[in-house]
């Protein structure tokens, strides 16, 4: 990583694997499910860090887009914490306004991250979300790409989501 990313003087040792990540991003990706009609949607993720803390906390939204790329209604939205922990781990706590939350346990590498789902809490209403497997990537070119599969709604694990999206500032 040293010469391609400034890492921040105060950034906890922890979190220099995941140095990659922080900051805005934005773009677009495309969703599909048995349940559901395919669709576009654009997305914004924002990873911070607090000086002396060893965790970086996160928050994404994403809405629909039509079908010449126009913000339509709002899709989903979380909030969450990143936990490296040692030998290249991670945990993800999140959080979702829809009613779950989610305990994420994963593996750093080089620009990578991949998790599943160690435990998925949900309120009486919440739809029936079981199991989760997210890849986080540093494309060439700078870019964050990621893969989300769910099984859900009665459904094995399979691909739901994937996105493109570029730094932003």
């Amino acid at each position: 990583m040293a010469g391609v990313l400034d890492i921040p003087s105060d950034l906890p040792a922890p979190l220099v694997p995941l140095a990659w990540m922080i900051g805005s991003w934005a773009g677009a990706g495309v969703g599909d499910y048995p349940t559901i009609e395919p669709f576009r949607f654009g997305q914004e993720m924002e990873f911070g860090y607090v000086p002396g803390k060893a965790y970086l906390s996160y928050e994404s939204r994403s809405f629909l887009l039509d079908g010449v790329g126009e913000i339509g209604e709002p899709l989903a939205a979380e909030h969450g914490y990143w936990r490296p922990q040692p030998e290249n781990q991670v945990e993800l706590i999140l959080a979702h306004p829809m009613g779950i939350a989610e305990l994420w346990i994963g593996e750093i590498t080089e620009r990578r991250v991949e998790l599943r789902t160690d435990a998925v809490v949900r309120v009486a209403e919440a739809l029936p979300y079981a199991a989760g497997h997210r890849l986080y990537g540093h494309i060439d070119g700078g870019d964050l790409g990621y893969v989300f599969e769910m099984a859900a709604m009665g459904q094995p694990l399979q691909p739901h989501l994937s996105a493109q999206l570029k730094r932003v500032g």
